[in-house]
């Protein structure tokens, strides 16, 4: 058994801090300094430097030239990719689709964030004799669906500014095409952590969608449940909110990602 505070113990907690630094630059997506990373990982700028200098020698950061700064390194690239390759979003979300589907009865749905919108990757056919869902492969805009509104609310700031810049098309009367007004959905869509689009994309449907995070904390897909709109309502049911919720929990967890609150150091603390 390592002991706690001795050297094994102080080996655990270099590799926790190493996998901090990567979770944060891979999340933040953008360079980083010592400084920085010190602050947001609550500890000492030579412990940082120390790791970033391993890191950098390992290949899985890069410190660019005439720079303070740290970003993700090709070592630490390829076996992202690698991971990607071998977990796939669509697989991990099958049988945890069937779960929704039966529970609720309305169609259930993953969806993958792409830079134009969000793709429609899989889908399970709800219990009503009339089939409500959308076609796997489908584009959704990223204005006008519950998918779309949750990958604004949880992506990057640039993300975000770049996708609320193109032109807002108006597919329903009710599609909303106000910049202001759609900025005003995405912080509720955050706060809340789920999103609803009745009739916006088409009249009388309503997706009710929650956010996918990867290994690194970053969004990269939604999971939700569509039917009309007198099934789920523009707000829904306090079930239909907590299975969607839960749904898309257990595939974010299955694809390598772990809430801030259980993250090692956190759970270490609470049985130290």
């Amino acid at each position: 058994m390592p002991r706690v505070g001795g050297r094994s113990g102080e080996g655990v907690q270099a590799v926790i801090l190493a996998l901090r630094i990567l979770e944060r630059l891979g999340r933040e997506r953008r360079e980083l300094g010592v400084t920085a990373l010190a602050r947001a990982l609550d500890t000492t700028k030579s412990r940082i430097y120390r790791h970033l200098r391993t890191l950098v020698e390992q290949g899985y950061l890069i410190q660019p030239h005439d720079s303070d700064r740290y970003k993700v390194g090709p070592r630490l690239v390829a076996l992202a990719r690698s991971v990607s390759d071998n977990v796939d979003l669509a697989t991990a979300a099958f049988d945890v689709l069937i779960e929704l589907r039966d529970a609720l009865g309305h169609s259930s749905v993953v969806s993958q964030v792409e830079p134009d919108g969000v793709r429609v990757l899989g889908t399970v056919p709800g219990k009503s004799s009339i089939e409500i869902g959308v076609r796997p492969g489908s584009l959704l805009t990223f204005h006008a669906s519950a998918q779309g509104k949750v990958a604004l609310a949880f992506g990057s700031p640039e993300f975000r500014a770049r996708a609320l810049r193109g032109r807002l098309e108006m597919l329903t009367s009710k599609t909303i095409v106000s910049p202001a007004a759609l900025r005003a959905e995405i912080e509720k869509a955050r706060a809340r952590g789920w999103a609803t689009a009745p009739d916006e994309s088409a009249i009388g449907l309503n997706t009710l969608a929650a956010p996918i995070f990867d290994a690194t904390g970053a969004i990269c897909g939604t999971v939700g449940v569509i039917d009309m709109v007198q099934f789920i309502e523009g707000q829904p049911s306090e079930e239909q909110i907590a299975r969607t919720v839960a749904a898309a929990r257990r595939i974010s967890q299955s694809l390598g990602f772990v809430p801030s609150s259980e993250k090692p150091q956190a759970i270490a603390a609470k049985s130290a």
